[in-house]
C-alpha cells in the first residue's frame, strides 16, 4: 500500500520557515523591551539630573539667605546705635582746638576717653559690616546721599558734595543711612572766548605810490 502520510518535498521545505518565525518574534520582543528600558532609563536619568540641579539651587539660595540674614539681621540694632555715634561726634565737634588747649588735664582725659570710645564703636560697627562714609567732594548720588541745601562754591563743580552735614553708613552693599549733604552750585560759568582779532595778512596789498 502507498503511505499517503509520508512527507511531501514541499512540506520539508516549509518547515524551516515555520521554525524561524517564533525566533524572529522573540527577537522583536527583546528589541522592543530593550528600547522601552532605554527610554525609561533616559527618563529616570533626566529626572535625577533635574532633581540634583534643583537641590543645588536650593542649597545656594539657602546659603545666600543665611548670609544675608547674618549680615542684615542687625540693621535695626545698628541703626539705633548710630544715634549714639552721632551724639559722641557732636560732643567732640562742640569743642574746638582752642578750648581743648585751655582745658585742664581732667577735661582732656575725658575728651580722650570719648574719642577712644567713638573709635571703638566704629570698629565694632565695621566688624559687623557697617561702614561710615563722608562723601565730601564726591559727585552727588541720590542713592547714597540726601541733599539738604545748595551752597555756592566756585572751587567745586556743580552737583558735587560741598559739605557733609551728617555722615552716612553702609551695611554690606546696602545703605543703612544716607549721608546728609549740601550740594555745590558750582563756580561761575566760563566767559565766552573773545573773537580773534582781524588779521590783515591775507588782505590784498596796497598799491605803491605812483602806480596806476
Amino acid at each position: 500500500m502507498t503511505d499517503w502520510t509520508a512527507r511531501r518535498p514541499d512540506d520539508a521545505a516549509a518547515e524551516p520557515e515555520t521554525a524561524a518565525a517564533p525566533e524572529a518574534t522573540e527577537e522583536a520582543k527583546i528589541a522592543a523591551l530593550v528600547e522601552a528600558l532605554t527610554r525609561e532609563s533616559a527618563d529616570y536619568k533626566d529626572k535625577l539630573l533635574r532633581t540634583l540641579a534643583e537641590m543645588e539651587n536650593l542649597r545656594r539660595r539657602t546659603e545666600r539667605e543665611v548670609a544675608e540674614a547674618r549680615l542684615y539681621g542687625v540693621s535695626n540694632f545698628a541703626r539705633d546705635i548710630l544715634a549714639v555715634a552721632d551724639n559722641m561726634d557732636r560732643a567732640l565737634q562742640a569743642l574746638d582746638a582752642e578750648l581743648r588747649e585751655k582745658a585742664d588735664a581732667g577735661v582732656k582725659a575725658l575728651l580722650d576717653g570719648v574719642e577712644l570710645t567713638e573709635r571703638e564703636l566704629l570698629k565694632v560697627l565695621e566688624k559687623h559690616g557697617v561702614k561710615k562714609f563722608e562723601p565730601k567732594g564726591e559727585k552727588f548720588d541720590p542713592n547714597l546721599h540726601q541733599a539738604m541745601l545748595e551752597l555756592p562754591d566756585p572751587s567745586l563743580p556743580a552737583g558735587s558734595v560741598a559739605q557733609v552735614i551728617q555722615p552716612g553708613y553702609l551695611i554690606g552693599e546696602r545703605v543703612l543711612r544716607p549721608a546728609l549733604v549740601a550740594v555745590a552750585k558750582g563756580g561761575p560759568k566760563p566767559t565766552p572766548a573773545e573773537p580773534p582779532a582781524n588779521d590783515n595778512s591775507g588782505s590784498s596789498p596796497q598799491n605803491p605810490e605812483g602806480t596806476a
